[in-house]
């Protein structure tokens, strides 16, 4: 088991392999990503009761939308349903729930679903669950510099308070620590436009197991790995 005062405040996740997965067991994409979403909500369940403090998984990139539509289209009725579901159970769960991505590109159901989860878990002091939803890292990036350029130009501040905090705090994820650790399952070795900023001393554990299959076990066992590494944001 792992040791308990050295845990990870903040765990990322890009959940790979749902569609692999499903094809290997004759089925569709869409079936991968419903298996998919049940891994999720038990290794969030799981995460908050061991006590983590963030954990940020990939739901759906900018680059996305490039799928077939089918596939798209059942991904967010999908993301919707597991949303309003959440929004239900937020009492008993005690999960806070933040959407960290582009919203004004999805539905405008999708929208108000999206907003009524974060509102309705916004006092939960459990783990908070972030779930990137049409989010790219880059255009997070650029985000941020167009906000803090408007701020220069507007002379709310001079090109010298530019620091790398004020980046951060014009991230979607401002006010949360950076993640300790990234997991990615299905055996992939790349960040896919996934957190480029918030990663630079994340210690990184690649899985070779498609996502539906990640278990809570696995997690355990991803912790007991980053334990034994020891971290020196660049020192000797």
């Amino acid at each position: 088991m792992f040791d308990k005062e050295y845990m990870p405040k903040h765990i990322a996740i890009i959940m790979d392999g749902n569609r692999r997965w499903a094809k290997a067991q004759g089925k569709s994409a869409s079936y991968g990503h419903k298996e998919g979403a049940k891994t999720l909500e038990k290794i969030v369940r799981y995460a908050n009761k061991i006590g983590l403090q963030y954990i940020t998984v990939y739901a759906f990139s900018t680059e996305n939308w490039k799928r077939a539509e089918d596939e798209v289209k059942s991904l967010m009725m999908l993301l919707q349903a597991y949303l309003d579901d959440y929004s239900k159970r937020a009492d008993t769960e005690n999960i806070r729930v933040k959407v960290l991505g582009d919203i004004s590109a999805l539905s405008l159901g999708m929208q108000k679903s999206i907003n009524r989860c974060m509102e309705r878990t916004k006092d939960n002091t459990g783990v908070t669950f972030n779930i990137a939803l049409n989010y790219g890292g880059r255009d997070e990036i650029v985000k941020a510099i167009k906000n803090i350029a408007k701020e220069v130009k507007d002379g709310k501040i001079e090109i010298d308070d530019i620091s790398e905090e004020m980046v951060s705090n014009n991230l979607y994820t401002k006010g949360e620590p950076d993640p300790d650790l990234l997991i990615r399952t299905s055996g992939e070795l790349r960040l896919s436009n996934f957190l480029p900023w918030q990663l630079v001393y994340s210690e990184f554990l690649f899985i070779n197991k498609n996502w539906p299959d990640f278990t809570e076990e696995d997690l355990d066992n991803a912790i007991i790995e980053y334990q034994k590494r020891t971290r020196k944001f660049g020192a000797n």
